[in-house]
């Protein structure tokens, strides 16, 4: 009923956009310059309405060339391999050198994998480039089975495996977890393809350090709450019908609250700067939020899995973590160089939560070991933005010079 009752919604309120995106084509929004103050005002009224709603499918990456060494080449995506929950893609250079492989973890937490994309930019400079482009769950057909917490590390596995030998990884949030129990089980198996460095960026390794709203939120309610209250079955009208999902647009409506009013007053400020012909400015916000109302839904398994393993119970942490019934041991890890980061100012993953990485992984000499906090960012700072840009990427980019 949960994911009827928002699809009931959506489909009330289409026929209002529809009709504000005929009226702003009719108003000509791309020549409101000059006219009066109140066709303005209208037209950013139904650009507003235009834009009230959220979109289930993936945006572009938008990362057309790079600028490498002294020339900017083009970037094309491909396809490397591509599996029923998330795809591994390249970001092709239109260039000779050769440089070190680096595969990008995305969140698998409600957004697409292209909120990442100022990321990948910056690693591009100087890395080839790969990325887990996560599908939406409600695209997947129940032919594809079920996709829990082993399965996301099988999905990484696959891919490291793909890829081949002097693979980097670099996780961002999340996926830290997965990333370091991947890294483990290639090490307690002998894999020849272990990751030569694994960078875990503001992710939930151990989330008894400094718990954060987030963290006490998780630990409010029992399992099966979430299971009972959040999980819903997806519509006959999509691919992934009759499959269970933790839907996106549940997951955005529990960050929009955590900051409700910073959202309602960036809308007021785009309302403001369309109607007075401030385009860059209502610009940048409108490019914020095209991606941040981009919403895909999560395999309710991998959801519980998370809630129940990673922020209910710390297993990695605590050394209880099985994988295919065997359990984790991340003091087998001794070829994976680890580089942790940690921002300031994180209210998701607070200081010391991904540090934690550094006592689990006891077989690494500490030669190999380096943890980083960066001074004056957040969540979002860590791994995109100016100090991203300037501060930590360098440090990122020595780690994999440093081992390849």
């Amino acid at each position: 009923m949960l994911y009827a009752a928002y699809q009931a919604q959506s489909d009330l309120i289409n026929p209002a956009r529809m009709m504000a995106q005929a009226a702003l084509a009719a108003l000509g929004a791309k020549a409101m310059m000059g006219q009066p103050v109140d066709i303005r005002a209208a037209a950013a009224a139904y650009e507003m309405i235009a834009r009230a709603g959220l979109t289930h499918e993936r945006p572009a990456y938008e990362i057309d060339s790079i600028h490498t060494g002294n020339h900017d080449a083009a970037v094309t995506e491909e396809v490397v391999l591509s599996l029923p929950f998330g795809s591994l893609l390249r970001f092709r250079k239109d260039t000779n050198a050769v440089q070190a492989k680096v595969l990008v973890v995305a969140p698998m937490s409600g957004h697409f994998a292209t909120l990442l994309r100022n990321t990948v930019a910056t690693l591009l400079r100087d890395h080839d480039v790969y990325i887990t482009d996560w599908h939406n769950a409600r695209d997947v057909s129940l032919e594809a089975g079920a996709f829990g917490y082993d399965d996301y590390v099988d999905t990484l596995i696959s891919f490291i495996e793909k890829l081949g030998p002097d693979t980097h990884v670099v996780a961002v949030c999340q996926p830290c977890v997965q990333v370091l129990t991947a890294a483990a089980v290639m090490a307690q198996a002998g894999s020849p393809v272990q990751p030569r460095s694994m960078t875990l960026m503001a992710g939930p390794v151990d989330t008894r350090v400094n718990p954060t709203a987030v963290n006490k939120l998780a630990n409010d309610k029992p399992i099966e709450w979430f299971r009972k209250n959040l999980i819903a079955t997806v519509p006959s009208r999509y691919p992934g019908a009759g499959r269970k999902v933790y839907p996106g647009f549940i997951q955005l409506g529990a960050f929009l609250a955590m900051n409700m009013q910073r959202h309602v007053n960036a809308h007021i400020d785009l309302f403001t700067h369309l109607a007075t012909g401030e385009t860059e400015s209502a610009a940048t916000i409108k490019k914020f939020y095209d991606e941040y109302f981009a919403v895909l839904d999560l395999p309710a398994e991998f959801y519980l899995e998370t809630v129940q393993w990673i922020f209910q119970e710390a297993r990695l942490a605590a050394r209880t973590l099985t994988y295919r019934g065997e359990k984790v041991d991340c003091s087998a890890i001794r070829k994976t160089a680890l580089l942790t980061v940690e921002g300031e100012r994180d209210d998701i993953c607070a200081l010391g939560q991904t540090a934690a990485a550094h006592d689990l992984c006891s077989g690494l000499k500490p030669f190999r070991k380096r943890h980083h906090m960066q001074a004056g960012v957040g969540h979002y700072g860590v791994f995109s933005g100016r100090k991203w840009d300037g501060q930590i990427y360098p440090i990122v980019r020595n780690m994999i010079l440093a081992n390849s």
